[in-house]
């Protein structure tokens, strides 16, 4: 009698458990309601990359992806909170739940693909090869005996990691804010980043005359999400198509980049 009555106990216990289990996973795979619930969203960006993400005199939040959080903010309703990151910290923190969503200069690839979702394209980025304009580089083999910075763990790193030949001496640094003093600073003279970067050198410190080389590759920028949260990127994608079909994220785009989103990204919005 007393191992029936243990049995069953145990049996009950065990649906308990799976019940309890199966409401877990139901709550996390909705965190659009968890969203709209908080009347919030957390959104990561690197603030240390201008124009994307960057702060103006008066320490405001400012630059393309900035605004592009503040849009999907404002059209879902939402308060924003801008949850500062770094280009290593970006995917991480998405996946420890410390953002619900990622705006930060975040390339799709088949990597990052593997451990997060990727909405539909808001926006493109070159990853390319600057120096000054005296230095005389045509492409990847004019690196050999050379150091380059790159920033940790972004892609504009990875293809240089790919490209580069014997003897290049890779100077990494953690953000793209500690790449740029490098360079302003005169530690190395090239850079693997995004055109807008080399911009900001060429800023502060006139006499660097930073331009391009050479491109390394084009890639598309979209909302990281994290992956089983079917709702959340639905949403996200159907609010990208539809402000690229109304124009909002071209007139961000053309606003601190000075050119249009390329054909590529607006067919998104077709």
């Amino acid at each position: 009698m007393k191992t029936q009555l243990t049995t069953r106990r145990l049996a009950l216990t065990g649906l308990v458990l799976a019940a309890f289990g199966f409401g877990m996973s139901a709550a996390h795979a909705d965190q659009l309601d968890t969203i709209m619930a908080a009347k919030k969203i957390r959104v990561a960006i690197d603030l240390g990359v201008p124009p994307y993400g960057m702060k103006d005199d008066k320490m405001q939040s400012i630059g393309s992806d900035v605004e592009t959080a503040q849009l999907l903010a404002k059209d879902l309703g939402l308060q924003l909170e801008i949850v500062p990151t770094t280009g290593t910290n970006r995917i991480p923190f998405l996946e420890t739940g410390k953002c619900d969503v990622v705006i930060s200069t975040l390339s799709v690839t088949p990597d990052r693909a593997k451990v997060i979702d990727f909405s539909v394209p808001y926006a493109s980025i070159l990853s390319v090869v600057g120096a000054p304009k005296s230095m005389e580089i045509k492409g990847p083999a004019d690196l050999a005996g050379k150091k380059v910075v790159a920033t940790r763990g972004t892609t504009n790193d990875q293809f240089l990691t790919k490209i580069a030949p014997p003897g290049t001496q890779i100077i990494r640094f953690d953000d793209d804010a500690t790449s740029i003093t490098a360079l302003v600073s005169n530690q190395a003279d090239i850079f693997a980043t995004a055109p807008p970067l080399l911009k900001a050198i060429n800023d502060k410190n006139p006499a660097k005359q930073m331009e391009v080389k050479f491109v390394m590759s084009t890639a598309m920028l979209a909302v990281g999400v994290h992956k089983g949260e079917p709702k959340l990127l639905e949403k996200v994608d159907a609010w990208v198509r539809a402000n690229l079909k109304n124009g909002k994220l071209d007139a961000i785009y053309r606003k601190y980049q000075g050119t249009g989103l390329p054909p590529d990204v607006l067919k998104n919005g077709a």
